[in-house]
Protein backbone atom coordinates (compact mmCIF):
# COMPACT_ATOMS: atom_id res chain seq x y z
CA UNK A 1 0.00 0.00 0.00
CA UNK A 2 2.76 2.25 1.22
CA UNK A 3 4.58 1.67 -2.10
CA UNK A 4 1.33 2.43 -3.89
CA UNK A 5 0.82 5.78 -2.76
CA UNK A 6 5.01 6.23 -3.12
CA UNK A 7 4.46 6.02 -6.75
CA UNK A 8 0.90 7.46 -6.84
CA UNK A 9 2.75 10.79 -5.55
CA UNK A 10 5.85 10.09 -7.55
CA UNK A 11 3.35 10.72 -10.77
CA UNK A 12 1.78 13.69 -9.02
CA UNK A 13 5.29 15.45 -8.30
CA UNK A 14 6.31 14.84 -12.54
CA UNK A 15 2.94 16.25 -13.49
CA UNK A 16 3.27 19.13 -11.70
CA UNK A 17 7.08 19.18 -13.12
CA UNK A 18 5.75 18.90 -16.58
CA UNK A 19 3.83 21.54 -15.95
CA UNK A 20 6.19 24.05 -14.95
CA UNK A 21 8.43 23.25 -17.62
CA UNK A 22 5.65 23.59 -20.59
CA UNK A 23 4.81 27.10 -18.51
CA UNK A 24 8.26 28.15 -18.50
CA UNK A 25 8.38 26.94 -22.26
CA UNK A 26 5.39 28.78 -23.13
CA UNK A 27 7.19 32.18 -22.03
CA UNK A 28 10.15 31.80 -23.38
CA UNK A 29 8.53 31.58 -26.90
CA UNK A 30 6.31 34.89 -25.49
CA UNK A 31 9.43 36.27 -25.21
CA UNK A 32 11.18 35.67 -28.19
CA UNK A 33 8.21 37.09 -30.15
CA UNK A 34 8.81 40.22 -28.12
CA UNK A 35 12.85 40.12 -28.97
CA UNK A 36 11.16 40.36 -32.90
CA UNK A 37 8.80 43.75 -31.96
CA UNK A 38 11.88 45.15 -29.99
CA UNK A 39 14.26 44.06 -33.13
CA UNK A 40 11.66 45.34 -35.74
CA UNK A 41 11.17 48.74 -33.72
CA UNK A 42 15.45 48.75 -32.86
CA UNK A 43 15.75 48.73 -36.82
CA UNK A 44 13.37 51.30 -37.62
CA UNK A 45 14.87 53.96 -35.24
CA UNK A 46 18.53 53.21 -36.60
CA UNK A 47 17.11 54.53 -40.11
CA UNK A 48 14.74 57.23 -39.21
CA UNK A 49 17.37 59.10 -36.54
CA UNK A 50 18.97 60.44 -39.41
CA UNK A 51 15.44 61.90 -41.12
CA UNK A 52 15.31 65.33 -38.98
CA UNK A 53 13.63 68.02 -40.59
CA UNK A 54 15.38 72.00 -39.99
CA UNK A 55 14.98 73.83 -36.68
CA UNK A 56 13.95 69.63 -35.35
CA UNK A 57 17.09 68.77 -32.57
CA UNK A 58 19.70 66.06 -33.37
CA UNK A 59 19.76 63.07 -31.08
CA UNK A 60 23.51 65.17 -29.91
CA UNK A 61 21.53 67.60 -29.04
CA UNK A 62 18.76 65.95 -27.50
CA UNK A 63 20.94 63.81 -25.41
CA UNK A 64 24.10 65.11 -24.36
CA UNK A 65 22.36 66.87 -21.76
CA UNK A 66 20.34 64.37 -20.51
CA UNK A 67 22.47 61.69 -20.34
CA UNK A 68 23.25 61.32 -16.66
CA UNK A 69 20.03 61.72 -15.68
CA UNK A 70 19.34 58.43 -18.30
CA UNK A 71 22.15 56.51 -16.45
CA UNK A 72 20.70 56.96 -13.21
CA UNK A 73 17.34 55.84 -14.98
CA UNK A 74 19.21 52.73 -16.06
CA UNK A 75 21.11 52.12 -12.53
CA UNK A 76 17.48 51.84 -11.38
CA UNK A 77 16.16 49.47 -13.93
CA UNK A 78 19.77 47.45 -13.21
CA UNK A 79 19.66 47.73 -9.33
CA UNK A 80 15.80 46.38 -10.11
CA UNK A 81 17.24 42.99 -11.74
CA UNK A 82 19.66 42.33 -8.97
CA UNK A 83 16.99 42.76 -6.45
CA UNK A 84 14.57 40.34 -8.49
CA UNK A 85 17.44 37.73 -8.04
CA UNK A 86 17.44 37.83 -4.64
CA UNK A 87 13.52 37.32 -4.12
CA UNK A 88 14.09 34.22 -6.28
CA UNK A 89 17.05 33.33 -3.98
CA UNK A 90 14.61 33.66 -0.90
CA UNK A 91 12.10 31.78 -2.72
CA UNK A 92 14.81 29.08 -2.64
CA UNK A 93 14.56 29.20 0.76
CA UNK A 94 10.90 29.02 1.17
CA UNK A 95 11.15 32.49 3.15
CA UNK A 96 7.59 34.28 1.88
CA UNK A 97 8.71 37.11 3.84
CA UNK A 98 12.07 37.48 2.27
CA UNK A 99 10.15 37.25 -1.63
CA UNK A 100 7.49 39.38 -1.03
CA UNK A 101 10.00 42.47 0.68
CA UNK A 102 12.61 41.89 -1.85
CA UNK A 103 9.78 41.98 -4.62
CA UNK A 104 8.44 45.63 -3.01
CA UNK A 105 12.09 46.93 -3.45
CA UNK A 106 12.05 45.78 -7.20
CA UNK A 107 8.67 47.12 -7.89
CA UNK A 108 9.80 50.77 -5.61
CA UNK A 109 13.04 50.89 -8.32
CA UNK A 110 10.92 49.89 -11.36
CA UNK A 111 8.37 52.57 -10.16
CA UNK A 112 11.60 54.99 -10.17
CA UNK A 113 12.00 54.07 -13.57
CA UNK A 114 9.16 54.90 -15.16
CA UNK A 115 8.67 57.88 -13.28
CA UNK A 116 12.04 59.42 -14.72
CA UNK A 117 10.59 58.16 -18.28
CA UNK A 118 7.83 60.18 -17.78
CA UNK A 119 9.48 63.21 -17.01
CA UNK A 120 11.66 62.85 -19.33
CA UNK A 121 8.73 62.54 -22.55
CA UNK A 122 7.24 65.40 -20.37
CA UNK A 123 10.16 67.78 -20.41
CA UNK A 124 10.22 66.79 -24.61
CA UNK A 125 6.71 66.83 -25.25
CA UNK A 126 6.92 70.38 -23.32
CA UNK A 127 9.93 72.02 -25.20
CA UNK A 128 8.07 70.81 -28.69
CA UNK A 129 10.26 67.96 -29.27
CA UNK A 130 7.02 65.20 -28.60
CA UNK A 131 6.79 62.21 -31.75
CA UNK A 132 4.77 63.55 -34.15
CA UNK A 133 7.69 66.60 -35.43
CA UNK A 134 9.85 64.27 -36.94
CA UNK A 135 10.33 60.76 -38.22
CA UNK A 136 13.37 60.66 -35.68
CA UNK A 137 11.07 61.54 -32.64
CA UNK A 138 8.36 59.07 -33.60
CA UNK A 139 10.75 56.25 -34.05
CA UNK A 140 12.03 57.68 -30.58
CA UNK A 141 9.04 58.04 -28.43
CA UNK A 142 7.60 54.71 -29.83
CA UNK A 143 10.70 52.46 -28.85
CA UNK A 144 11.41 53.80 -25.72
CA UNK A 145 7.74 54.20 -24.65
CA UNK A 146 7.13 50.36 -25.89
CA UNK A 147 10.03 49.52 -23.29
CA UNK A 148 8.03 51.35 -20.84
CA UNK A 149 4.93 50.04 -21.17
CA UNK A 150 6.14 46.31 -20.90
CA UNK A 151 8.10 47.70 -17.53
CA UNK A 152 5.01 48.92 -16.30
CA UNK A 153 3.04 46.00 -17.02
CA UNK A 154 5.43 44.10 -15.02
CA UNK A 155 5.02 46.33 -11.90
CA UNK A 156 1.26 45.61 -12.29
CA UNK A 157 2.09 41.76 -12.72
CA UNK A 158 4.56 42.04 -9.57
CA UNK A 159 2.02 43.79 -7.48
CA UNK A 160 -0.63 41.09 -8.29
CA UNK A 161 2.40 38.21 -7.37
CA UNK A 162 2.65 39.79 -3.92
CA UNK A 163 -0.65 39.92 -3.39
CA UNK A 164 -1.08 36.10 -4.46
CA UNK A 165 2.14 34.64 -2.30
CA UNK A 166 0.74 37.00 0.67
CA UNK A 167 -2.50 35.29 0.22
CA UNK A 168 -1.72 31.44 -0.46
CA UNK A 169 2.11 31.35 0.44
CA UNK A 170 4.80 29.76 -2.03
CA UNK A 171 2.60 27.60 -3.74
CA UNK A 172 3.25 25.73 -7.21
CA UNK A 173 1.16 27.71 -9.18
CA UNK A 174 3.13 31.31 -7.31
CA UNK A 175 6.33 29.38 -8.21
CA UNK A 176 5.98 29.31 -12.12
CA UNK A 177 4.87 33.19 -12.05
CA UNK A 178 7.59 33.98 -10.21
CA UNK A 179 9.57 32.01 -12.58
CA UNK A 180 8.41 33.57 -15.60
CA UNK A 181 8.09 37.21 -14.17
CA UNK A 182 11.83 36.74 -13.39
CA UNK A 183 12.43 35.91 -17.07
CA UNK A 184 10.34 38.76 -18.03
CA UNK A 185 12.01 41.29 -15.82
CA UNK A 186 15.30 40.33 -16.70
CA UNK A 187 14.41 40.62 -20.57
CA UNK A 188 13.61 43.97 -20.06
CA UNK A 189 16.64 44.74 -18.25
CA UNK A 190 18.81 43.37 -21.53
CA UNK A 191 16.23 45.32 -24.15
CA UNK A 192 16.83 48.60 -22.01
CA UNK A 193 21.41 48.35 -21.72
CA UNK A 194 20.16 47.62 -25.68
CA UNK A 195 18.24 51.02 -25.58
CA UNK A 196 21.05 52.83 -23.64
CA UNK A 197 23.38 51.95 -25.97
CA UNK A 198 21.94 52.48 -29.32
CA UNK A 199 19.62 55.85 -28.60
CA UNK A 200 21.14 57.41 -25.69
CA UNK A 201 24.87 56.68 -25.68
CA UNK A 202 25.45 56.84 -29.25
CA UNK A 203 23.50 59.67 -29.89
CA UNK A 204 25.45 61.48 -27.31
CA UNK A 205 28.54 60.86 -29.05
CA UNK A 206 27.47 61.18 -32.25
Amino acid sequence: MAEVLHHGNNAHDEHHHDDTDITVFGFWTYLMSDLVLFGTMFIAYVVLQSHIPAGTPTPHELFSESLSFVLVETFALLISSVTFGFAVLARYKNNVKGVLTWLMITCLFGMAFIGMELYEFHHLVEAGHGPTHSAFLSAFFTLVGTHGIHVTSGIVWMIILMLQIKKNGLTLPNTRRLACLSLFWHFLDIVWICVFSVVYLMGAIS
